[in-house]
């Protein structure tokens, strides 16, 4: 199910408790903010655009990409219609253009029922986006974070949730998956939360799906 969204206070109080550094952290970054997008497929898509490359070249591509399409809204009958050499010529590579390919016929023949998502668990709702072509886990947990706002979200994989806890928590490397999940721990409920502030602690843009 999505959830409502805690407020300043319920999460300050959180981490005051459970994490001082965290909260520390939060009371100079400010407000947490979290867009719910609920067009699926396009978050989905942006999230396949955004794997392995830097937020800036995603965000470069994904504008290239949604241009291609009406009201710069591509569903899964334009992205599997659309030829492979005008997705390659805005910079996709070959691979993701299968991904994409293979996300909207998956839309199409009902393997992905969006309505169903809401109902189900986090690793439910990872199970059934991972069995489409090139959507891993970490695919998965943005959807999670970005379309159904669930608060308790850790992407162990996200590089830039690496990057920010190695940066708060004064690390000489980037933190093992051991560490992540003991701060995993620590922050939960509200996983997402923390990740969302070690992604602003690096960038003052708000990540946005």
């Amino acid at each position: 199910m999505t959830q409502k969204l805690p407020s300043t206070k319920q999460i300050l109080t959180h981490f005051e408790t459970k994490d001082p550094i965290m909260a520390a952290v939060i009371r100079k970054a400010g407000v947490f903010q979290l867009s719910r997008n609920r067009n699926y497929f396009l978050v989905l898509c942006k999230a396949i655009i955004a794997q392995q490359i830097s937020t800036k070249a995603a965000e470069s591509i994904t504008r290239r990409f949604q241009a291609l399409f009406t009201a710069q809204n591509p569903t899964p009958k334009e992205v599997v219609r659309i030829s492979k050499l005008k997705l390659r010529n805005v910079g996709l590579s070959g691979q993701k253009v299968k991904y994409l390919k293979d996300l909207g016929a998956r839309f199409l023949d009902g393997s992905i029922r969006p309505h169903r998502l809401i109902y189900q668990n986090n690793e439910e709702v990872i199970k059934t986006l991972t069995s489409v072509y090139g959507i891993g886990r970490w695919t998965a947990e943005m959807f999670l974070i970005f379309s159904l706002n669930r608060i308790d979200v850790l992407p162990l994989g996200d590089l830039g949730l690496k990057a920010g806890i190695k940066k708060i928590y004064n690390m000489r490397s980037l933190p093992s998956p051991k560490k992540m999940l003991a701060l995993g721990k620590k922050w939960h409920p509200m996983e997402t939360v923390g990740t969302w502030y070690a992604w602003r602690i690096q960038d003052a843009e708000i990540i946005t799906y």
